[in-house]
Order: structure tokens, then C-alpha cells, then sequence
């Protein structure tokens, strides 16, 4: 068990590649934090790892929100004493064309998929800094790599993401903390599944390895880069897309 004795924060912990992502750093022995606005999903995903013998707390919180952030990382920090790993994960998409979308629907994806990144960061980083140790994985997108019409703010809010994790990773890299972001590309989860059917055989046929990707395969990625195999990558933006985006 590669995380045994680590602490494992992972936001966006409810479903979907955060739920695979909780599971599998479980499954290495690490206690791992879920933070989700869904409470109750948060809970199921609890149960699941429990039953299997892994450590799991649950923590509701609005990843947007400033102070709701800093205290579910002070009460982690009063509870286990450090935070190993921060796994930005959470998301949401509100798509449209730019000409129609709203302000509203604007600011919601960024408040949550740039914002909280900073959120969470910020909240950790100092007890990282004093532990001269630490993991950090943000979840982007092939979109914020490639661009997509009718989802302006969710790919600038994943474009943006990439810039915070190079210039992070500058900032505390002499502090032993590794800062790099994983790249999804058409990934089985339920944000993913309420597409039309025309707009998934689109994307089908733009992905060489001709199958879309499972959120383990996300999580082994996320997995690799906190481990100690990893510790002289910082930085990086690691596509996981099926040959999508080259």
C-alpha cells in the first residue's frame, strides 16, 4: 500500500472520477477527505470504501466558497495533523454559446472549477510548506487544451487551471510539494452521460483508441503522480484523451 499513513483530500468526491479517484488512493491505504456539495452521494461513496476496509471522512462544502474551504482544511489539520495530497477535482459545466449564455452561468464555472482550485490551495499549501511535502493534482480537460464550441466558460476555466498549476508549482517546488494537473478527455461519468447521443458518436469518432475512458484509468494517473515514483515531475499536464488531442 503505497499511502499508508497519508492524508488524501479530494474534492468533487460525490461521483464520477472524484469518487474513482477516493477509491483508489483507499484501496493504497491512504485516509482519504471527500468534500462534495452532495452530502448524501458523499456518504455512499464513505460506506463503499469502508466496506471494502479503507479510512474515509466526509466533509459538505461549496468548493467556491472562500471560507467554507479554509474550514474543512483546518478541521482536517486539527483531526490528522497534515494534508499529503490535495486532488482538485471538482467541476461543473453550464454549456452555450457565448452569444446566448448568461453572466450567471459564466461566473457559476468559473467560481467553481478556477476558484475552488485556488480555494483549496491556498487553504493547504502552508501546512504543505511546514511538512516540506506535498502533492497537487488539478483535474483539467482536453477542452481547456483544444477548445470546444458552445463551452467558452468551462474550457477558459480549464485553461486557466493549467496556467495556475505551472505557476504554483514554481512557487513551492523548493519545499518539496509537486503541483501537476491531469487532462481528461471523453471520460464515462455521469456529467458526460447527459449528452445527446449525436454529440457522443461525435466525439467517438475523434478519438483514435475508438472507446471513451473510465475514471480509473483517470484515478492510475492521478495515483502515479502522488507517489513517490513521481517526485521529480512538477508542472506537468498529463493527457489522458485516447490520442483526442496530441
Amino acid at each position: 500500500m503505497i499511502f499508508r499513513e497519508r492524508i488524501s483530500l479530494i474534492t468533487g468526491a460525490s461521483q464520477g472520477i472524484g469518487e474513482a479517484i477516493a477509491r483508489e488512493f483507499a484501496a493504497e491505504g491512504a485516509a482519504v477527505v471527500l468534500v462534495d456539495i452532495q452530502k448524501a452521494k458523499l456518504d455512499e461513496v464513505a460506506q463503499k470504501i469502508a466496506e471494502k476496509g479503507g479510512k474515509a471522512a466526509v466533509y459538505q462544502a461549496d468548493v467556491s466558497k472562500h471560507d467554507q474551504a479554509n474550514a474543512v482544511v483546518e478541521s482536517v489539520i486539527k483531526e490528522y495533523k497534515k494534508i499529503d495530497h490535495l486532488i482538485n477535482n471538482a467541476g461543473i459545466t453550464k454549456d452555450g454559446f457565448l452569444m446566448r449564455m448568461k453572466e450567471e452561468e459564466w461566473d457559476a464555472v468559473i467560481a467553481v472549477n478556477l476558484k475552488g482550485i485556488f480555494n483549496f490551495s491556498k487553504a493547504v499549501i502552508r501546512s504543505m510548506i511546514g511538512s516540506r511535502y506535498g502533492r497537487i493534482v488539478n483535474l483539467s480537460s482536453v477542452v481547456g487544451l483544444m477548445g470546444n464550441a458552445g463551452q467558452a466558460n468551462y474550457a477558459a476555466s480549464k485553461a486557466g487551471l493549467i496556467g495556475f498549476t505551472k505557476s504554483l508549482a514554481r512557487e513551492v517546488a523548493s519545499r518539496g510539494i509537486t503541483v501537476n494537473a491531469v487532462a481528461p478527455g471523453y471520460i464515462a461519468t455521469p456529467m458526460t452521460a447527459s449528452l445527446p447521443e449525436q454529440v457522443k458518436t461525435a466525439f467517438l469518432g475523434l478519438i483514435p483508441l475508438q472507446r471513451f475512458g473510465e475514471p480509473a484509468e483517470v484515478a492510475h494517473a492521478v495515483k502515479f503522480l502522488c507517489s513517490d515514483e513521481a517526485a521529480y515531475i512538477t508542472g506537468q499536464v498529463i493527457q489522458i484523451n485516447g490520442g483526442m488531442y496530441m
